[in-house]
């Protein structure tokens, strides 16, 4: 267990629907990013295009990214539809060096979202270097249920990707702010940068980590290709 991790939150360029020129994007970041979790938007790898094909975490594909991650010694949290039992889900996906498995499902779709996908189950989080690191999608981020349902397994960050408007930036902090003072623990967000999708030709960007107490440390801007990085204290006490 470290007391200490170096979580990036990035925020690609994205050609909608092409995988493999985004999957590229992705290596560009994990590579800059100089993190040891490095957190992308919602539906990072497809676009927010909800009829993108599912995708297969075994596909030879996602190979670039894995020896990227394998290389720099980094965990990406990156987004992509997949499928499983017959249903569709909106997904959170961790790739390190052995590969890439789903590692939550989005569970409060919006909009059009609800026709495309299936709900996940519940709260979930991940462990790395002895961190529990809780795991939310876009809207999951506004949910008091959700809210409380993470904070309940004992997490120790928080770590969401987003897709938001522009006009939506302070959103963005409010959400953030309220998972720091509900949790007490630092809080990661990526939003999507530029062009997302038919359906986002611009988004908001501003990906940013704040520390327990609400103060961001770390902030990118509003274009694409941005990465923010900081290195985060585990609270007394775990």
């Amino acid at each position: 267990m470290s007391d200490r991790l170096t979580v990036a939150v990035a925020q690609p360029p994205c050609v909608p629907l092409d995988v493999e020129a985004n999957i590229a994007a992705h290596v560009v970041a994990v590579r800059s990013a100089d993190a040891r979790l490095v957190v992308f938007p919602e539906l990072s790898l497809t676009g927010y295009e909800l009829d993108a094909p599912a995708l297969d975490p075994a596909s030879p594909v996602m190979a670039p990214l894995v020896e990227a991650c394998r290389a720099a010694g980094s965990t990406a949290l990156v987004g992509a539809p997949v499928a499983e039992g017959g249903r569709r889900f909106l997904a959170m996906l961790a790739v390190d060096g052995s590969g890439a498995a789903v590692v939550y499902r989005k569970v409060f779709l919006g909009g059009d979202e609800v026709d495309a996908f299936s709900p996940g189950d519940g709260p979930s989080a991940m462990s790395i270097d002895g961190w529990s690191v809780g795991l939310g999608i876009c809207k999951d981020t506004r949910i008091p249920e959700h809210i409380e349902g993470v904070i309940g397994l004992g997490i120790d960050l928080y770590v969401a990707g987003l897709v938001h408007l522009p006009d939506e930036v302070d959103e963005l902090d409010e959400r953030a702010e309220r998972l720091c003072r509900l949790g007490a623990i630092p809080v990661a967000l990526s939003s999507a940068a530029g062009p997302a999708g038919a359906l986002h030709l611009a988004t908001a960007g501003h990906s940013g980590i704040w520390t327990a107490d609400g103060t961001v440390v770390a902030r990118a801007g509003a274009e694409p290709g941005g990465i923010a990085t900081a290195r985060l204290t585990m609270r007394a006490g775990r």
